[in-house]
């Protein structure tokens, strides 16, 4: 059917709505279309059936390759979830309503106890207040005079009347008006102790002028306020006695220091020294005689300190004789180098320490405990014998009970050996001396007892108190009978000590150890040192975290003559110190400040001039002196000692050698670094860079010289300070020349006419004009001839012509020296 016949197409009711458009096109072109509109159409599910959204729970349509199993499992999840969230909410807001009641409840009990408490202090107010009026009432009564009659008293007081049938009831009433305005003036007596407690609101007003906001009270301005009420209440006085304290002022004290002390308040303080004209703020330090003026108006007692006094706490009572137990003696082995000390005591161990010490010599003073086959134990000390450990010989026998000298049999006495005699004879300690050596074919005992009588050391051999034994620490020949001279000498000393009080001990080594920190090698003197003691050593202190015995054994604790080394210091301290054992830390920390204030104090005084004179005098001294700058660091502390001393000993007058800073440990950057501020070289004795040090030291240019045996490194140390000095100059006398006759050359000047009588005459040479044996001019030839012909010398015998650079005063009869000068290096001896 066409659209002309006039009649509607075939379609549903209510199908798609049909209309007319014109669509335009280019060049006029129209043309006429039909547009149908369609309804959606809306699906309305069955009952029972799932619903559309979770058919596509993204949103979209059913996905239809999904089952209807799964689609029912993925609703019920979807459910299930939806009410296990609504479970979670209603949970949640039942737990927070009732945390808001226990709040409320806490907060209620809280009131109420307050509120209890408040009742229970104004009841017990109130009832003091009762009894207090009662008891002035029945004074007041006592003491009013008897009445004369008794109608006339109870005329006086209606109150006390009999009751009857009509009084009675009449005065009832008048006794309890009273009563009701005297609660009343009670309540109103209560409120005013308060202290103006805030009741009803806080108005604006109120918050405005201040009445009630503005600055809080204190802590201890209530408590003090309620310190007041409760005295009043009690009837006491509310003024305070005042409490007289013993005030302790140092020689300078800060001025809230001083008011802490006193326990006055700061502005009190303050004000008293500005009465005394002094304006001094707080923070201020006062000298300690303006402290005692103030202390004194205060009304408290003066107790002088000084810094000192820091040091008392540490124990130095004498030992109770009863407490006294015997201790094992303390043996320092002592003598010269190479003459056999550590051998023979490795014989004693049982041990080889000789076979570790670099180059076979001691450099490191070591502490051992031995116990004999008798059971006797023994403590020794082996110190070196290099002529450069002096001061480590000095501490071992400054420690030590019994001294046994050493002296090799087949070299007698040496100079390290008259020290030790020295030293022993200074710490006045009984001696032993050992002649080892005994099994070589050149040992030669009677040699070495006659030049110990030279020393003043006179052997029991020569009818003297010495004990001397012959011993071999080869063999082993003679070493029972020196542990029996030991074990004799100390019994006659009778060692003693006091096992049950503070230790007491002495540092016989110090280094600083890698993953152990500093250590510290201790010989108990007194006491017991156990582990978790607080001690004091030096300018050092710490907390001993563990002790180690000799043989490397961790011990819980060291007594008497025992050495152990400590760990647990906070720094490393100097060879020879003292370690005491204190109570607190802060005790040990406050000396330990002290000692390095103090040590501080002392180089700065001691390296300051105190006139300009003498800096002037110290500059021009030095004007002349060239010297070597080193950076040294050392394994342990006495190395470290001992080698600066004995640089410090190289040099003389033109040259001399300055440790510029020592120290124990392994060589770091910022020794590096200031060795390249200062052009040094780095010396290392046992220790070695670590890796950022040997990098900064490739890139920087700096020197670093390991040595592990101290004669190599004094060696070459005074080599580079030789290479300071300047070169000797030498003359060499080589001829002698008369002259006979004075000529003058034209362009020459005065030419002088000799004859060579002695040696040669060289152009090069120097020359010296000698007039009667008087020299008066010295300089260089301008020519020599011979003949006519310039020559470079002439032999003797031979006549020349010689002619004197910038010099005309030549005549007949004088006598001309000639010389070379040669320049010779100088060497430190």
């Amino acid at each position: 059917m066409s659209d002309e016949d006039g009649k509607k197409p075939l379609g549903l009711s209510g199908g798609a709505r049909s209309g007319r458009v014109n669509q335009s096109f280019s060049r006029g072109r129209t043309k006429s279309v039909v547009v149908e509109t369609k309804r959606k159409r809306v699906m309305v599910p069955k009952p029972g059936a799932p619903s559309a959204a979770m058919q596509n729970a993204e949103g979209g349509k059913r996905n239809k390759s999904v089952p209807d199993a799964e689609m029912e499992r993925r609703l019920k999840a979807l459910q299930a979830a939806k009410a296990r969230e609504s479970q979670e909410a209603e949970e949640r807001v039942r737990a927070e309503r009732e945390r808001e009641e226990e709040r409320n409840r806490r907060r209620a009990d809280a009131e109420a106890k307050e509120r209890e408490e408040r009742e229970r202090v104004e009841a017990l107010k109130a009832k003091e207040e009762e009894d207090a009026r009662r008891k002035a009432e029945e004074e007041a009564r006592r003491n009013a005079p008897p009445e004369p009659a008794a109608p006339a008293a109870v005329a006086a007081d209606p109150a006390a009347a009999p009751s009857g049938p009509r009084g009675g009831g009449k005065a009832a009433p008048a006794r309890r008006e009273p009563e009701r305005d005297n609660k009343r003036n009670d309540r109103g007596n209560r409120g005013n102790d308060a202290g103006g407690r805030r009741s009803g609101k806080l108005t604006v007003n109120q918050a405005m002028s201040g009445g009630e906001g503005g600055r809080q009270r204190s802590m201890a301005a209530m408590k003090r306020k309620q310190e007041r009420q409760r005295q009043k209440a009690m009837g006491g006085s509310v003024d305070r006695e005042k409490v007289i304290r013993d005030v302790q002022i140092p020689e300078t004290i800060i001025v809230s220091e001083l008011a802490n002390r006193m326990s006055e308040r700061v502005a009190d303080v303050v004000k008293a020294l500005m009465n005394n004209g002094m304006m001094i703020t707080q923070n201020q330090p006062i000298d300690a005689d303006t402290a005692e003026l103030i202390v004194e108006e205060f009304g408290h007692r003066v107790q002088r300190v000084s810094d000192a006094d820091v040091e008392d706490v540490i124990d130095t009572i004498e030992d109770d004789e009863d407490k006294m137990v015997t201790r094992p003696p303390v043996i320092t082995i002592m003598g010269h180098v190479d003459h056999g000390k550590t051998s023979l005591l490795d014989r004693i161990r049982q041990a080889n320490v000789v076979s570790g010490e670099a180059g076979g010599i001691t450099q490191h003073i070591g502490a051992y405990q031995v116990t004999t086959e008798s059971g006797a134990v023994l403590s020794f000390l082996d110190t070196p014998g290099h002529a450069a450990f002096t001061s480590m010989r000095a501490r071992g026998a400054q420690v030590t009970d019994i001294v046994v000298l050493v002296v090799a049999a087949d070299d007698a006495v040496m100079p390290q050996t008259i020290e030790a005699i020295a030293h022993a004879k200074a710490a006045e300690v009984p001696m032993i001396v050992a002649i080892n050596k005994i099994d070589r074919p050149a040992a030669d005992p009677q040699k070495v007892r006659t030049d110990l009588l030279q020393h003043e050391v006179i052997v029991e051999a020569m009818s003297g108190d010495v004990q001397d034994v012959e011993v071999s620490a080869m063999t082993g020949q003679g070493m029972p009978e020196l542990l029996e001279a030991i074990a004799l000498q100390a019994e006659l000393l009778e060692l003693k000590a006091n096992p049950d009080r503070a230790a007491q001990g002495a540092v016989i080594e110090a280094q600083l150890d890698v993953g152990r920190g500093p250590v510290a090698t201790v010989l108990v003197e007194k006491g017991t040192l156990r582990q978790g003691d607080i001690f004091v050593v030096g300018e050092q202190w710490g907390k001993v975290r563990a002790l180690v015995n000799d043989q490397g054994e961790r011990v819980k604790e060291a007594g008497p003559s025992v050495p152990v080394e400590v760990l647990g210091l906070n720094g490393t301290p100097e060879a020879g110190d003292v370690l005491n054992v204190v109570e607190t830390e802060a005790q040990a920390r406050e000396i330990a400040e002290y000692r390095e204030q103090a040590a501080k104090d002392k180089r700065a005084a001691a390296g300051a001039a105190t006139t300009l004179d003498q800096l002037l005098a110290n500059a021009k001294a030095d004007e002349g002196v060239r010297e070597l700058q080193v950076v040294m660091k050392a394994d342990v502390q006495g190395s470290a000692e001992a080698i600066v001393q004995t640089l410090e000993k190289i040099g003389n007058d033109e040259v001399r050698v300055r440790v510029l800073h020592y120290g124990v440990g392994a060589i770091t950057e910022s020794d590096i670094g200031l060795a390249e501020a200062s052009g040094i070289p780095v010396i290392g004795f046992n220790v070695r860079a670590n890796a950022p040090a040997r990098n900064a030291a490739n890139q920087k240019g700096v020197e670093i010289r390991y040595y592990s045996v101290i004669y190599d490194l004094v060696d070459d140390v005074k080599a580079a300070a030789s290479g300071l000095l300047g070169a000797e100059i030498r003359e060499n006398f080589i001829g002698y020349a008369n002259i006979k006759e004075v000529f003058k050359v034209s362009g020459i000047g005065n030419v002088a006419g000799c004859l060579v009588t002695e040696g040669v005459a060289r152009r090069s040479a120097g020359v010296r004009l000698l007039r009667d044996d008087v020299v008066i001019h010295e300089g260089t030839l301008k020519t020599l001839k011979r003949f006519k012909d310039e020559v470079k010398e002439v032999q003797s015998g031979q006549e020349c012509g010689m002619a004197f650079e910038n010099y005309e005063d030549i005549r007949p009869g004088d006598v001309i020296e000639i010389f070379e000068r040669e320049e010779v290096e100088r060497s430190l001896s």
